[in-house]
């Protein structure tokens, strides 16, 4: 016999479980359903920190729903208790004809926010721990910073099991199928019916719904912790991204407690099946591009490998997110494709597929996110 339930959440990561929080808040009957557990380092939440950056290279579209973002992690926080963010700031940096950087600055003037445009010369000397070329400049935001990535899974986790969710772990979704009224999905043997069903699944959302063919390429990345000179990368400095000619950019965080410098890349990666990705660190090509980039811009932080790390970008032609029903129905609802800048959006995002499960639609302007711009494509 069918389990039933309100809503099925298929994943239990960043967006699934934010969604789980907000749908059971809202009074309705949620399941999750989660291949691994919640919080996992399988997926593309687990290394400890995600940046918060609220002026936005990556398209001042965003910038409104990092506003509600960031309240949202807020309410959490004293919901829950735990400290979730950390406000730090967020540097972006980049050559002197940064698109990045250019759209980061006019994002910030448009939706007034606080922020300092910032040359090469001024950045080294507020922040002594950077190496810039004299033509590089930046922007600061100074409300910005980085969230605890898995504490903020886990407070999710716990505040939707104490307002009622029900949720699976080690249970790995096989089949879903929307049958006349509702969407019944096989699980660990067992079968599950939902009014509705949140297709959460991170790197695995493709695989889930082969028949979608949604346009996600799965890459493999790493990130490794240095050991750095002194203190200089810890109080006070910044999260940051550095955008380099020729499509080139690297983010970082600071050494928190003692930890490291954290550094990774943005583009390239090799593209991977997340069921059967290299999760080594490889010293002559992971280690390597990473300390080269240390070198040259942060050279005081390229000290001993003291942690390492791989995850998955979910990337779309376009770089921006999938969130939308499956083509032809209103019950399978799809939120992917997070192309390694999505983390920071959960919050607001789980609200919105909590919108889109209860009420069909949602207030918040997401047009631009929607499947069916790859199709007009």
């Amino acid at each position: 016999m069918e389990a039933s339930y309100d809503v099925i959440v298929i994943g239990g990561g960043s967006m699934g479980i934010a969604a789980a929080y907000y749908v059971a808040k809202s009074g309705k009957r949620v399941l999750v359903l989660e291949q691994s557990t919640i919080p996992n380092n399988i997926g593309s939440h687990h290394g400890e920190t995600r940046i918060f950056r609220m002026g936005y290279g990556d398209g001042g579209q965003y910038v409104p729903l990092l506003k509600e973002a960031l309240a949202l992690w807020k309410e959490l926080e004293k919901e829950t208790g735990r400290t979730l963010f950390q406000q730090v700031g967020a540097l972006s940096i980049g050559y002197r004809n940064s698109g990045f950087v250019r759209e980061t600055i006019e994002s910030s003037r448009e939706h007034r926010l606080e922020h300092e445009v910032l040359t090469a010369e001024e950045i080294e000397r507020r922040w002594p721990g950077f190496h810039l070329p004299g033509d590089f400049k930046g922007c600061f935001d100074p409300v910005s910073g980085f969230l605890l990535s898995e504490a903020c899974v886990l407070a999710y986790k716990e505040a939707a099991l104490r307002h009622g969710a029900t949720i699976l772990e080690n249970t790995r979704v096989e089949v879903v199928d929307e049958q006349d009224d509702a969407v019944h999905v096989k699980a660990g043997g067992r079968l599950f019916r939902g009014r509705k069903a949140i297709v959460a699944a991170g790197a695995w959302s493709a695989k889930l719904l082969p028949e979608l063919k949604l346009p996600i390429e799965v890459v493999r990345k790493a990130v490794g912790w240095f050991q750095t000179e002194g203190t200089i990368y810890r109080d006070h400095f910044p999260c940051f991204v550095v955008d380099l000619p020729d499509g080139e950019s690297y983010y970082g965080f600071p050494d928190v407690d003692g930890s490291g410098v954290k550094v990774g890349r943005m583009d390239l990666g090799d593209e991977t099946d997340p069921d059967t990705i290299d999760r080594a660190f490889h010293g002559e090509k992971d280690e390597r591009d990473l300390r080269s980039f240390l070198a040259n811009f942060m050279p005081r932080a390229e000290g001993k490998l003291l942690n390492k790390g791989i995850c998955m970008f979910s990337n779309t032609p376009d770089h921006h997110f999938i969130i939308d029903t499956a083509p032809g129905t209103e019950r399978v609802i799809i939120a992917a494709g997070f192309s390694g800048h999505g983390f920071k959006f959960a919050s607001v995002i789980g609200d919105i597929l909590r919108e889109l499960a209860n009420e069909g639609r949602t207030k918040r302007d997401i047009a631009f996110l929607r499947l069916e711009r790859f199709a007009k494509g």
